[in-house]
């Protein structure tokens, strides 16, 4: 007769098995995979620019598709100023939690060279994930004279400081970028820094300035033929505008570069970031993301934690000459 009691060992390994189903963070333990950290309360994320500009849509968006992954709201607040600086700032007095975050733009890595500020862009933020880069260009409206790129430097160069550009702020992206084509070519022109995109986009369809010299806030604006593009500030032309010459088929050897990501406070637990990074970065190559910055001809910069940790440190150790011959920074 075939003995059928209940091996003891077979028993105690079952009541192991069960006990680590019931428990995902003993069995995460067990594997030495962290469980997943879920947030007590909604999250913040601080914006740098004005509402209604790219920045501000992205961020949107992100919260919306990670709120739903992490089951806490995701609100977008904005802090803007300062070339996009007081986002980031405003986390010296939030708690090392996960529920106050930052959109963190290049600006951030060179303001302190120029300006005294109560933060240190390396030690006192923890890297999260890297999310995206602005496109950059020179544009018009639809009906400017200038029909070139030459057009618009010769008129610099004929009537220095008469012709005005927006930008998003003193000492970011597009006002560097200005300053580099203006010690290039001997032109001079007067900046109109902005809190953001919806700002100066509305400032050139209503003439209060001549020309952007900025990301691209204004792809939709080109696509239904409002502006026009006179060069982009990019490596190389884009598919999208093929007929496009870049600055340096025009004998100027400026390039725009500007990604940005997200922070949160020092001391941030690796726990909370892990968890961050995978809602955020899986949220940032969902297919209504890529569209949305398609549209704003931008694509996802991804970078994880360290990645992003590592860019930060290599170009705020190495921008400083650029902020020194543009003169907003001592040498």
């Amino acid at each position: 007769m075939t003995d059928t009691a209940p091996d003891p060992r077979r028993r105690a390994l079952t009541a192991g098995l069960g006990t680590l189903l019931a428990a995902p963070g003993l069995a995460a333990a067990q594997t030495g995979a962290a469980p997943r950290w879920k947030p007590e309360r909604p999250i913040t994320i601080y914006n740098p620019f004005a509402v209604g500009g790219i920045t501000d849509l992205h961020l949107r968006l992100l919260g919306e598709k990670v709120g739903k992954v992490l089951g806490q709201q995701v609100l977008v607040e904005a802090r803007a100023g300062a070339a996009g600086t007081l986002a980031p700032a405003a986390l010296m007095s939030a708690k090392p939690d996960g529920h106050t975050l930052a959109c963190y733009t290049i600006n951030s890595l060179r303001y302190p060279h120029y300006q005294q500020v109560n933060w240190h862009p390396l030690r006192d933020f923890t890297f999260i994930t890297g999310l995206s880069s602005y496109t950059f260009a020179l544009v018009v409206k639809a009906d400017s004279p200038w029909k070139t790129v030459e057009d618009l430097f010769a008129a610099g160069k004929a009537e220095p400081e008469k012709y005005t550009y927006g930008t998003s702020g003193i000492g970011g992206s597009g006002h560097l970028m200005m300053i580099e084509i203006e010690q290039k070519l001997g032109a001079r022109f007067t900046h109109v820094p902005y809190k953001g995109g919806a700002e100066w986009m509305q400032a050139l369809l209503s003439g209060q300035i001549h020309f952007l010299a900025d990301a691209s806030q204004w792809g939709p604006f080109v696509d239904d033929g409002r502006c026009r593009i006179l060069a982009m500030v990019t490596e190389q032309r884009l598919p999208r505008y093929a007929g496009v010459p870049t600055l340096r088929e025009r004998g100027v050897d400026v390039v725009g570069q500007s990604p940005y990501g997200l922070v949160g406070p020092k001391d941030l637990p690796p726990a909370i970031v892990q968890s961050l990074y995978d809602a955020f970065n899986e949220a940032n190559n969902e297919p209504a993301t890529l569209e949305l910055l398609a549209r704003y001809i931008q694509v996802p910069w991804n970078r994880n934690p360290a990645e992003y940790r590592a860019f930060a440190e290599s170009y705020f150790n190495s921008v400083k000459p650029l902020l020194v011959k543009a003169g907003l920074a001592k040498g």
